[in-house]
Protein backbone atom coordinates (compact mmCIF):
# COMPACT_ATOMS: atom_id res chain seq x y z
CA UNK A 1 0.00 0.00 0.00
CA UNK A 2 1.40 3.59 -0.70
CA UNK A 3 0.17 6.53 1.34
CA UNK A 4 -1.50 9.54 -0.88
CA UNK A 5 -0.48 13.01 0.55
CA UNK A 6 -2.04 15.96 -0.78
CA UNK A 7 -1.20 19.46 0.06
CA UNK A 8 -2.90 22.66 0.38
CA UNK A 9 -3.24 26.04 -1.77
CA UNK A 10 -3.34 29.15 0.60
CA UNK A 11 -6.04 31.14 -0.90
CA UNK A 12 -6.50 33.13 2.02
CA UNK A 13 -2.53 33.83 1.21
CA UNK A 14 0.62 33.10 2.54
CA UNK A 15 2.88 34.17 4.65
CA UNK A 16 6.54 33.36 6.60
CA UNK A 17 4.07 33.79 9.30
CA UNK A 18 1.05 31.61 10.02
CA UNK A 19 -2.03 33.09 8.50
CA UNK A 20 -5.30 33.02 10.19
CA UNK A 21 -8.76 33.18 9.22
CA UNK A 22 -11.45 30.11 9.03
CA UNK A 23 -14.62 29.27 10.98
CA UNK A 24 -15.95 32.59 11.03
CA UNK A 25 -12.53 34.19 11.94
CA UNK A 26 -10.80 37.02 9.83
CA UNK A 27 -7.49 36.08 7.51
CA UNK A 28 -4.61 37.91 9.71
CA UNK A 29 -2.11 40.54 8.01
CA UNK A 30 0.25 38.44 7.46
CA UNK A 31 -1.80 37.20 4.93
CA UNK A 32 -0.98 40.37 2.61
CA UNK A 33 2.50 39.04 2.88
CA UNK A 34 2.14 36.93 -0.40
CA UNK A 35 -1.14 37.55 -2.13
CA UNK A 36 -3.02 34.01 -3.55
CA UNK A 37 -3.13 35.27 -7.41
CA UNK A 38 -2.84 32.38 -9.73
CA UNK A 39 0.72 32.97 -10.43
CA UNK A 40 1.99 32.13 -6.74
CA UNK A 41 -0.81 29.20 -6.40
CA UNK A 42 0.31 27.98 -9.63
CA UNK A 43 3.90 27.68 -8.67
CA UNK A 44 2.84 25.88 -5.27
CA UNK A 45 0.87 23.38 -7.49
CA UNK A 46 3.83 22.93 -9.55
CA UNK A 47 5.85 22.26 -6.56
CA UNK A 48 3.54 19.59 -5.35
CA UNK A 49 3.22 17.97 -8.46
CA UNK A 50 6.81 17.28 -9.20
CA UNK A 51 6.98 16.21 -5.63
CA UNK A 52 4.30 13.75 -5.70
CA UNK A 53 1.62 15.38 -3.57
CA UNK A 54 -1.62 13.83 -5.28
CA UNK A 55 -3.68 16.75 -5.11
CA UNK A 56 -4.43 19.57 -3.23
CA UNK A 57 -6.72 21.22 -0.81
CA UNK A 58 -8.66 24.35 -1.47
CA UNK A 59 -10.40 25.47 1.60
CA UNK A 60 -13.64 27.89 1.54
CA UNK A 61 -15.26 30.43 3.49
CA UNK A 62 -15.86 34.24 3.60
CA UNK A 63 -12.08 34.25 4.65
CA UNK A 64 -10.72 32.82 1.19
CA UNK A 65 -11.27 33.37 -2.62
CA UNK A 66 -13.90 30.56 -4.15
CA UNK A 67 -12.66 27.33 -4.19
CA UNK A 68 -14.29 26.52 -7.50
CA UNK A 69 -13.39 29.48 -9.54
CA UNK A 70 -9.08 29.11 -8.21
CA UNK A 71 -9.00 25.82 -8.87
CA UNK A 72 -10.86 25.90 -12.28
CA UNK A 73 -7.63 28.71 -13.30
CA UNK A 74 -4.66 26.85 -11.55
CA UNK A 75 -6.00 23.67 -12.73
CA UNK A 76 -4.79 25.36 -16.28
CA UNK A 77 -1.49 25.56 -15.26
CA UNK A 78 -0.94 22.02 -14.00
CA UNK A 79 -0.50 19.01 -15.95
CA UNK A 80 -1.42 15.69 -13.02
CA UNK A 81 -2.10 16.93 -9.60
CA UNK A 82 -5.78 17.05 -8.64
CA UNK A 83 -7.59 19.49 -6.61
CA UNK A 84 -9.79 18.78 -3.27
CA UNK A 85 -12.18 21.54 -3.89
CA UNK A 86 -13.84 22.37 -0.41
CA UNK A 87 -17.30 23.44 -0.80
CA UNK A 88 -20.32 24.38 1.19
CA UNK A 89 -23.57 22.22 -0.15
CA UNK A 90 -26.38 24.74 1.31
CA UNK A 91 -25.20 27.28 -1.13
CA UNK A 92 -25.79 25.78 -4.43
CA UNK A 93 -28.60 23.48 -5.53
CA UNK A 94 -27.32 20.02 -6.05
CA UNK A 95 -28.60 19.21 -9.87
CA UNK A 96 -25.81 22.26 -10.67
CA UNK A 97 -23.33 21.60 -7.97
CA UNK A 98 -22.82 17.43 -10.06
CA UNK A 99 -23.22 19.69 -13.39
CA UNK A 100 -20.29 21.79 -12.17
CA UNK A 101 -18.51 18.93 -11.17
CA UNK A 102 -18.57 16.53 -14.39
CA UNK A 103 -17.39 20.12 -16.06
CA UNK A 104 -14.50 19.78 -14.37
CA UNK A 105 -13.97 16.52 -14.42
CA UNK A 106 -14.08 17.08 -18.53
CA UNK A 107 -11.99 20.25 -18.41
CA UNK A 108 -8.85 19.04 -16.39
CA UNK A 109 -9.14 14.89 -17.67
CA UNK A 110 -10.59 14.23 -14.33
CA UNK A 111 -8.43 15.86 -12.01
CA UNK A 112 -11.58 17.10 -9.19
CA UNK A 113 -12.15 15.73 -5.60
CA UNK A 114 -14.89 17.21 -3.64
CA UNK A 115 -14.34 18.11 -0.11
CA UNK A 116 -17.97 18.53 1.42
CA UNK A 117 -18.16 21.30 3.79
CA UNK A 118 -21.56 21.21 5.95
CA UNK A 119 -20.62 24.74 7.57
CA UNK A 120 -19.89 24.78 11.63
CA UNK A 121 -20.58 28.47 12.26
CA UNK A 122 -24.07 29.57 11.95
CA UNK A 123 -23.31 33.23 11.50
CA UNK A 124 -21.16 32.72 8.91
CA UNK A 125 -23.76 30.73 7.32
CA UNK A 126 -26.42 33.39 7.61
CA UNK A 127 -24.53 35.68 5.69
CA UNK A 128 -24.56 33.95 2.80
CA UNK A 129 -28.47 33.42 3.64
CA UNK A 130 -28.44 29.67 5.02
CA UNK A 131 -30.66 30.48 8.36
CA UNK A 132 -30.30 26.44 9.04
CA UNK A 133 -28.99 25.22 12.42
CA UNK A 134 -26.09 22.72 12.41
CA UNK A 135 -27.97 19.81 12.46
CA UNK A 136 -30.33 20.73 9.81
CA UNK A 137 -27.41 21.76 8.13
CA UNK A 138 -26.32 18.03 7.95
CA UNK A 139 -29.68 16.56 7.24
CA UNK A 140 -29.46 18.87 4.06
CA UNK A 141 -26.16 17.97 3.43
CA UNK A 142 -27.14 13.94 3.27
CA UNK A 143 -30.09 15.06 1.11
CA UNK A 144 -27.76 16.44 -0.96
CA UNK A 145 -25.29 13.90 -1.53
CA UNK A 146 -28.16 11.53 -1.78
CA UNK A 147 -29.27 13.60 -5.56
CA UNK A 148 -25.77 13.82 -6.69
CA UNK A 149 -24.44 10.35 -6.23
CA UNK A 150 -27.98 9.53 -8.27
CA UNK A 151 -27.27 12.00 -10.92
CA UNK A 152 -23.50 10.72 -11.03
CA UNK A 153 -25.11 7.12 -12.02
CA UNK A 154 -27.12 8.16 -15.03
CA UNK A 155 -30.19 7.59 -13.01
CA UNK A 156 -33.02 10.39 -13.50
CA UNK A 157 -33.74 12.08 -9.76
CA UNK A 158 -37.38 12.78 -7.69
CA UNK A 159 -37.02 13.88 -4.29
CA UNK A 160 -39.25 15.68 -1.91
CA UNK A 161 -36.67 15.86 0.78
CA UNK A 162 -37.34 18.08 4.09
CA UNK A 163 -34.34 20.43 2.77
CA UNK A 164 -34.66 19.98 -1.00
CA UNK A 165 -36.57 19.36 -3.65
CA UNK A 166 -36.13 17.91 -7.24
CA UNK A 167 -38.11 16.75 -9.95
CA UNK A 168 -36.91 14.97 -13.07
CA UNK A 169 -33.32 15.73 -12.57
CA UNK A 170 -30.89 14.10 -14.91
CA UNK A 171 -27.27 15.28 -16.20
CA UNK A 172 -26.90 15.67 -19.90
CA UNK A 173 -23.34 14.05 -19.27
CA UNK A 174 -21.69 12.34 -16.47
CA UNK A 175 -18.43 12.94 -15.00
CA UNK A 176 -15.31 10.37 -16.04
CA UNK A 177 -14.33 9.19 -13.37
CA UNK A 178 -16.76 10.28 -10.91
CA UNK A 179 -15.26 12.41 -8.19
CA UNK A 180 -14.46 10.93 -4.74
CA UNK A 181 -15.87 12.71 -1.86
CA UNK A 182 -13.88 13.58 1.12
CA UNK A 183 -15.94 14.72 4.55
CA UNK A 184 -15.48 15.67 7.91
CA UNK A 185 -17.29 16.10 10.90
CA UNK A 186 -17.35 15.36 14.61
CA UNK A 187 -21.13 15.24 15.71
CA UNK A 188 -23.45 12.33 15.22
CA UNK A 189 -25.19 13.86 12.76
CA UNK A 190 -21.90 14.32 10.76
CA UNK A 191 -21.32 10.74 11.17
CA UNK A 192 -24.22 9.44 9.30
CA UNK A 193 -23.45 11.62 6.77
CA UNK A 194 -20.38 9.77 5.98
CA UNK A 195 -21.39 6.15 6.93
CA UNK A 196 -23.71 6.39 4.11
CA UNK A 197 -22.46 8.83 1.02
CA UNK A 198 -19.01 9.54 1.32
CA UNK A 199 -15.33 8.15 0.41
CA UNK A 200 -12.68 9.59 2.74
CA UNK A 201 -13.48 10.52 5.89
CA UNK A 202 -11.01 13.31 7.43
CA UNK A 203 -10.54 14.43 10.86
CA UNK A 204 -8.23 17.24 12.14
CA UNK A 205 -4.70 16.31 13.70
CA UNK A 206 -5.57 15.13 17.18
CA UNK A 207 -3.57 12.62 19.10
CA UNK A 208 -3.40 9.20 17.95
CA UNK A 209 -5.83 7.58 20.39
CA UNK A 210 -8.59 10.18 19.74
CA UNK A 211 -7.99 9.21 15.93
CA UNK A 212 -8.24 6.16 16.81
CA UNK A 213 -11.58 6.67 18.36
CA UNK A 214 -12.72 8.79 15.32
CA UNK A 215 -12.42 5.34 13.20
CA UNK A 216 -13.27 2.65 15.19
CA UNK A 217 -16.36 5.17 15.27
CA UNK A 218 -16.91 5.70 11.64
CA UNK A 219 -16.12 2.23 10.58
CA UNK A 220 -18.70 0.91 12.78
CA UNK A 221 -21.33 3.46 11.64
CA UNK A 222 -20.27 2.69 7.53
CA UNK A 223 -20.77 -1.00 8.38
CA UNK A 224 -24.02 -0.66 9.15
CA UNK A 225 -24.72 0.71 6.23
CA UNK A 226 -23.08 -2.16 4.27
CA UNK A 227 -20.30 0.28 3.44
CA UNK A 228 -16.66 0.71 4.07
CA UNK A 229 -14.68 4.23 3.93
CA UNK A 230 -10.98 5.34 3.55
CA UNK A 231 -9.53 7.19 6.42
CA UNK A 232 -7.33 11.16 5.86
CA UNK A 233 -6.31 13.58 8.50
CA UNK A 234 -5.11 17.33 8.24
CA UNK A 235 -2.13 18.45 9.80
CA UNK A 236 0.43 20.78 8.93
CA UNK A 237 3.99 20.22 9.08
CA UNK A 238 7.42 21.66 10.12
CA UNK A 239 10.10 18.87 9.43
CA UNK A 240 13.64 19.83 8.62
CA UNK A 241 17.28 18.19 8.87
CA UNK A 242 17.19 18.16 12.56
CA UNK A 243 14.57 17.93 15.50
CA UNK A 244 16.44 20.81 16.92
CA UNK A 245 16.04 23.20 13.68
CA UNK A 246 12.21 22.39 13.41
CA UNK A 247 11.65 23.61 16.70
CA UNK A 248 13.10 26.42 16.64
CA UNK A 249 11.01 27.12 13.10
CA UNK A 250 7.99 26.45 15.67
CA UNK A 251 9.24 28.55 18.05
CA UNK A 252 9.56 31.40 15.61
CA UNK A 253 6.13 31.35 14.45
CA UNK A 254 5.13 31.18 17.91
CA UNK A 255 7.06 34.62 18.78
CA UNK A 256 5.37 36.07 15.75
CA UNK A 257 1.50 35.55 17.83
CA UNK A 258 0.56 38.87 18.96
CA UNK A 259 -1.22 38.78 21.89
CA UNK A 260 -3.84 40.63 21.20
CA UNK A 261 -4.26 38.74 18.06
CA UNK A 262 -4.48 35.56 20.00
CA UNK A 263 -7.27 36.62 22.37
CA UNK A 264 -9.49 37.96 19.28
CA UNK A 265 -9.31 34.69 17.93
CA UNK A 266 -9.54 32.16 20.64
CA UNK A 267 -12.62 34.36 22.00
CA UNK A 268 -14.17 33.88 18.12
CA UNK A 269 -13.53 30.15 18.07
CA UNK A 270 -14.74 29.47 21.68
CA UNK A 271 -18.11 30.70 20.02
CA UNK A 272 -17.53 27.64 17.18
CA UNK A 273 -20.58 25.62 17.03
CA UNK A 274 -18.31 23.04 15.58
CA UNK A 275 -17.65 20.06 17.64
CA UNK A 276 -14.41 19.26 15.52
CA UNK A 277 -13.40 23.17 16.27
CA UNK A 278 -13.85 22.54 20.18
CA UNK A 279 -11.97 19.75 19.80
CA UNK A 280 -9.25 21.89 18.63
CA UNK A 281 -9.73 24.20 20.82
CA UNK A 282 -9.14 22.01 23.79
CA UNK A 283 -5.88 20.65 22.54
CA UNK A 284 -3.92 24.22 23.55
CA UNK A 285 -6.42 25.80 25.81
CA UNK A 286 -6.43 28.81 24.52
CA UNK A 287 -3.29 29.85 26.32
CA UNK A 288 -1.15 33.15 25.49
CA UNK A 289 1.81 32.34 23.65
CA UNK A 290 4.04 34.62 26.08
CA UNK A 291 3.16 32.17 29.09
CA UNK A 292 3.79 28.51 27.38
CA UNK A 293 7.89 28.22 27.19
CA UNK A 294 9.68 25.34 29.13
CA UNK A 295 13.05 23.96 29.37
CA UNK A 296 13.10 20.22 28.31
CA UNK A 297 16.27 18.10 27.81
CA UNK A 298 15.31 18.25 24.22
CA UNK A 299 16.28 22.27 24.04
CA UNK A 300 13.20 24.60 23.94
CA UNK A 301 9.79 23.09 23.54
CA UNK A 302 6.04 24.62 25.02
CA UNK A 303 3.36 23.06 26.46
CA UNK A 304 1.58 23.01 23.36
CA UNK A 305 3.52 19.29 22.75
CA UNK A 306 0.67 17.28 23.22
CA UNK A 307 2.30 14.26 22.02
CA UNK A 308 5.57 13.61 20.60
CA UNK A 309 6.04 15.81 17.38
CA UNK A 310 2.04 16.42 17.49
CA UNK A 311 2.38 20.92 18.12
CA UNK A 312 -1.16 22.40 19.12
CA UNK A 313 0.59 26.27 18.51
CA UNK A 314 -0.96 27.29 14.79
CA UNK A 315 -4.53 26.90 16.72
CA UNK A 316 -4.06 29.39 18.08
CA UNK A 317 -4.38 31.75 15.36
CA UNK A 318 -6.01 29.49 13.37
CA UNK A 319 -9.30 28.34 12.68
CA UNK A 320 -9.83 24.64 11.51
CA UNK A 321 -6.27 22.45 11.60
CA UNK A 322 -4.52 23.83 14.19
CA UNK A 323 -1.66 21.34 15.00
CA UNK A 324 1.47 20.57 13.20
CA UNK A 325 3.94 17.75 13.10
CA UNK A 326 7.07 19.16 14.55
CA UNK A 327 10.48 17.46 13.54
CA UNK A 328 13.65 16.70 11.80
CA UNK A 329 12.81 14.36 8.85
CA UNK A 330 12.93 10.74 10.31
CA UNK A 331 10.49 11.72 13.16
CA UNK A 332 7.69 13.36 11.19
CA UNK A 333 8.20 10.12 9.04
CA UNK A 334 8.05 8.16 12.29
CA UNK A 335 4.58 9.89 13.02
CA UNK A 336 3.51 9.47 10.02
CA UNK A 337 3.63 5.81 10.46
CA UNK A 338 1.96 6.08 13.77
CA UNK A 339 -1.08 7.30 11.92
CA UNK A 340 -0.90 4.93 9.01
CA UNK A 341 -1.27 1.78 11.50
CA UNK A 342 -4.33 3.17 12.94
CA UNK A 343 -5.76 3.07 9.48
CA UNK A 344 -5.02 6.87 8.05
CA UNK A 345 -4.34 6.07 4.45
CA UNK A 346 -4.45 10.15 3.32
CA UNK A 347 -2.54 13.01 4.50
CA UNK A 348 -3.57 16.49 3.71
CA UNK A 349 -0.96 18.82 4.87
CA UNK A 350 0.35 22.23 4.81
CA UNK A 351 2.77 24.50 5.84
CA UNK A 352 4.11 28.05 6.31
CA UNK A 353 5.24 29.09 3.73
CA UNK A 354 3.52 26.69 1.42
CA UNK A 355 6.23 26.95 -1.17
CA UNK A 356 9.04 26.57 0.71
CA UNK A 357 7.57 23.98 3.02
CA UNK A 358 5.98 21.70 0.87
CA UNK A 359 9.93 21.19 -0.66
CA UNK A 360 11.04 20.43 2.96
CA UNK A 361 8.42 17.76 3.33
CA UNK A 362 8.99 16.51 -0.45
CA UNK A 363 12.84 16.23 -0.18
CA UNK A 364 12.82 15.06 3.63
CA UNK A 365 9.91 13.12 4.42
CA UNK A 366 8.83 11.25 1.23
CA UNK A 367 12.40 9.77 0.38
CA UNK A 368 12.36 8.29 4.06
CA UNK A 369 8.74 7.05 3.60
CA UNK A 370 9.33 5.82 0.21
CA UNK A 371 12.78 3.42 1.31
CA UNK A 372 10.66 2.04 4.05
CA UNK A 373 8.21 0.40 0.98
CA UNK A 374 5.08 3.20 2.50
CA UNK A 375 5.20 5.61 -0.72
CA UNK A 376 6.02 5.75 -3.94
CA UNK A 377 5.48 8.31 -6.39
CA UNK A 378 2.31 8.90 -7.76
CA UNK A 379 3.31 9.56 -11.58
CA UNK A 380 6.64 7.42 -11.45
CA UNK A 381 9.35 9.66 -10.43
CA UNK A 382 12.16 8.97 -8.25
CA UNK A 383 11.25 11.40 -5.09
CA UNK A 384 13.00 14.44 -4.63
CA UNK A 385 16.44 15.20 -3.34
CA UNK A 386 17.95 18.60 -2.19
CA UNK A 387 20.05 18.66 -5.53
CA UNK A 388 17.32 18.33 -7.71
CA UNK A 389 15.69 21.72 -6.92
CA UNK A 390 17.46 24.93 -7.02
CA UNK A 391 16.35 26.53 -3.88
CA UNK A 392 15.81 23.31 -1.74
CA UNK A 393 15.56 24.11 2.29
CA UNK A 394 14.85 27.97 1.33
CA UNK A 395 12.18 29.54 4.09
CA UNK A 396 13.91 28.36 6.94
Amino acid sequence: MSLTFHWFLPTNGDSRHVVGGGHGTPATETGRDRPPTVAYLSQIAHAAEDLGFVGALTPTGAWCEDAWLTTAMVSQNTERLKFLVAFRPGFVSPTLAAQMASTFQRQTDGRLLLNVVTGGESHEQRAYGDFLDKDARYRRTGEFLQIVRGLWKGESVDLDGEHLRVADARLARLPEPVPEVYFGGSSSAAGEVAARYVDVYLTWGEPPAAVAEKIAWIRSLAAKEGRTLRFGIRLHVITRDTSAQAWAEANRLLDGFDPETVKSVQAGLARSESEGQQRMLALHGGGSPLDSRRRSSGGTRTRLEIHPNLWAGIGLVRGGAGTALVGSHEEVAERIKEYAALGIEEFVLSGYPHLEEAYWFGEGVLPKLQAQGLWQHPFGQPAASPAQVPFAGAGG
